[in-house]
């Protein structure tokens, strides 16, 4: 113990270069040095599905798309910085182009390839957060409701507050709102340009979106199979498996429990009771 006391003094009497010690705390995550530096977001145009976007970056990943002209109210060349600045509360400058390997990775993402896209949400809400990184889950060529997210995220009673999110989505298109529908199985609206905007970029994923809405009429919600008892969201890969004479049409989960069919694990249509301990 006296060995170590006389350690700790001696390296008291070190004396450090200026700056160590909070350059020590900022690596560790500690102290305000650990905010570093303010975000420098830079943005340059993009063709997508949807037409030409402006897509805004920084070091820590995508930060913000916008459709050129969806209808907000805002124009000519200084509209994005406008929008930006509006919902993301900084300032964010034009650049000549996207990065190259950014332009890339942007053009795998949207074409359904594997390649991972970094995001910046920093500027959101925890709850905003949450939202958008749940609606990230969803899979390219299916659609989830706005009732799914808010369960998915333990905030079951937050559906109103869950649309308002998606419809504020900084990064439609990259981060999928347009996989979430109304919880009656309609389209909704869509941040990225309009309900028409939704149903062009989901056909293009595979969705057949008229479909869905037919399903919305009739009041059906979910697909079952009559030989394995599960039923699934429309769209789910497994219920794309069921043959048209095993197919049963089902227009809610008490519906779906009362016949006695159990929720699909992949899609998670509804949510599945805890074993009694």
């Amino acid at each position: 113990m006296d060995v170590l006391e006389r350690d700790l003094r001696d390296l008291g009497r070190v004396r450090a270069p200026e700056g160590f010690a909070e350059r020590v705390l900022a690596a560790a995550g500690i102290g305000p040095a650990a905010a570093g530096p303010p975000v420098a977001d830079a943005y340059a145009e993009l063709d997508s599905a949807i037409g030409v976007v402006q897509v805004a970056w920084n070091a820590a990943g995508v930060s913000a798309l916008r459709r050129a002209g969806p209808g907000d109210g805002l124009e000519g060349v200084e509209a994005f910085e406008t929008w930006f600045a509006r919902r993301l509360r900084r300032p964010v400058r034009r650049a000549p182009a996207l990065p190259e390997r950014l332009a890339a990775q942007l053009a795998d993402a949207l074409a359904g390839r594997s390649r991972r896209v970094r995001f910046d949400l920093g500027g959101l809400s925890p709850f905003e957060q949450d939202v958008l990184r749940k609606t990230l889950e969803i899979p390219r060529g299916e659609v989830r409701t706005y009732a799914w997210v808010a369960r998915e995220i333990g905030r079951p009673r937050a559906v109103r507050a869950v649309g308002t999110a998606l419809g504020h989505n900084p990064i439609p298109l990259l981060i999928p709102c347009h996989r979430v529908l109304r919880s009656d199985g309609h389209l909704g609206q869509y941040s990225g340009g309009g309900p028409e905007a939704k149903r062009a970029v989901l056909d293009l994923e595979g969705v057949d979106a008229a479909w869905l809405e037919t399903l919305a009429e009739r009041g059906v919600r979910f697909v079952g199979s009559d030989t394995t008892h599960v039923f699934c969201v429309p769209t789910c890969r497994n219920a794309r498996r069921i043959q048209p004479r095993h197919q049963v049409l089902i227009s809610d989960e008490r519906e779906a429990q009362s016949a006695g069919f159990r929720p699909c694990a992949h899609c998670r249509p509804a949510a599945v009771a805890q074993p009694r301990l």
